[in-house]
């Protein structure tokens, strides 16, 4: 029990929060204009950190990483993986919200105070992947530039052999103070949360729980048919009936373990475990699920495109638009990215959700809450995923053990 309370500690002091605020913005809601200053300087806090965490941990990834791959065929393999299926997860979801479409929140302006600019396509193209400063590439406003330019940087490092090895643990070193920097921010998140919670119920009511239950009701059966039905036909295709018989008699032990711990990178060793089980060869399965654990997330795929989409909902805005559906896809394979190998990594999604859409920070809080809730599902998703990619990579790349 002590256990369970441990790992899932941080989801238990925010749940506490955010029903606290609810308690105080239905019981007293005058004092809610008080409080919700407690709620912007969180997310200023949250704003100012992530950006540079964003930049070490990629440029980091991309530098270190890059090292370590030998094998390229095994590489170029599990990179076509990693994106056919994070992007299924997402078209899936897209459909889903299409089939079951959810009303916009009534009163929704009372929570937005900034509207969203509209631009041309063109404009998009140029202010989304480059900026005319560099020190502009540092704002939370430019979000995908700044991933762009870490990932330039990260390879760039990596070209330069060991005359840039100060330059790598000067990115590694970064990243480690920036992660630190940011689980102290995040400890925060139940009175920052709690109190944009509190806001948002005295200011809509009662309409602003249904509101969450229909996106994370879509999420949980979204996901529960993704992870039996996706997972079934993708260990199908890599090794016919005799593949799903054997995914899913070793898949118990890492699914548990990641419902447990809520860590994908925690249940690492019983995914190895299990591929081993499966007859993975070991030059496969401790590539891929590794490299996996930070880059490969069917869960965070589906919870993007639903936070997205709430988004969208709030501003009153067609989700469905073709350039939105676009944007949201190369959001989604960032995310899945980028959030693997960051504490709280979701919530980078939700900033640079906010700057590509060029949408009002006020938005951040309702999509928190809805990443945060799905977050034990979407853990078994991402944790397990790497096993399934494994047999993916191993159908396509023969190797001995």
């Amino acid at each position: 029990m002590k256990e369970v309370f441990k790992n899932y500690s941080g989801i238990i002091f925010l749940l506490f929060g955010i029903i606290i605020g609810s308690i105080i913005g239905i019981t007293t809601p005058g004092i809610v204009d008080y409080i919700k200053p407690l709620g912007d300087i969180f997310l200023n806090l949250l704003f100012v950190s992530v950006v540079p965490l964003v930049f070490f941990a990629v440029s980091n990834s991309i530098a270190s990483l890059e090292q370590q791959s030998k094998f390229g065929k095994i590489i170029a393999v599990m990179s076509f993986t990693f994106l056919f299926f994070i992007l299924t997860a997402a078209v899936f979801t897209i459909i889903a919200v299409y089939l079951f479409p959810m009303a916009p929140i009534s009163g929704s302006s009372q929570i937005i105070s900034e509207e969203a600019h509209n631009e041309t396509w063109g404009n998009r193209i140029v202010s989304f992947f480059t900026v005319g400063e560099f020190t502009e590439l540092f704002s939370r406003k430019n979000m995908l530039a700044l991933l762009i330019f870490a990932f330039l940087t990260g390879f760039a490092a990596r070209k330069t052999g060991e005359v840039g090895q100060p330059f790598r643990l000067f990115l590694a070193s970064g990243y480690e103070v920036m992660k630190e920097l940011l689980l102290l921010v995040m400890k925060l998140a139940p009175i920052g949360l709690g109190a944009y919670f509190a806001y948002q119920v005295a200011t809509v009511g009662p309409q602003l729980f249904g509101f969450y239950g229909r996106p994370l009701g879509i999420y949980y059966v979204v996901g529960t048919i993704y992870f039996f039905v996706f997972f079934s036909l993708y260990t199908f295709m890599a090794n016919g009936r005799k593949g799903v018989k054997s995914f899913w008699t070793n898949a118990p032990y890492p699914t548990l373990t990641a419902l447990s711990t809520c860590s994908s990178f925690a249940t690492m060793p019983a995914n190895l475990q299990a591929a081993s089980k499966i007859g993975i060869p070991s030059s496969i399965a401790n590539l891929v699920i590794p490299i996996g654990t930070t880059l490969h997330k069917n869960g965070s795929s589906i919870s993007s495109i639903i936070k997205i989409y709430v988004a969208f909902l709030i501003i009153g805005k067609d989700f469905f638009e073709p350039s939105n559906l676009i944007l949201a896809l190369g959001i989604t394979v960032f995310v899945s990215i980028v959030e693997g190998g960051i504490p709280n990594g979701g919530y980078i999604g939700e900033l640079l959700m906010i700057s590509v859409y060029k949408l009002p920070h006020e938005a951040i809080p309702a999509v928190m809450i809805i990443g945060t809730l799905v977050d034990p599902l979407a853990t078994v998703l991402n944790a397990v995923g790497n096993v399934v990619a494994a047999m993916f990579v191993n159908r396509f790349v023969k190797v001995d053990n």
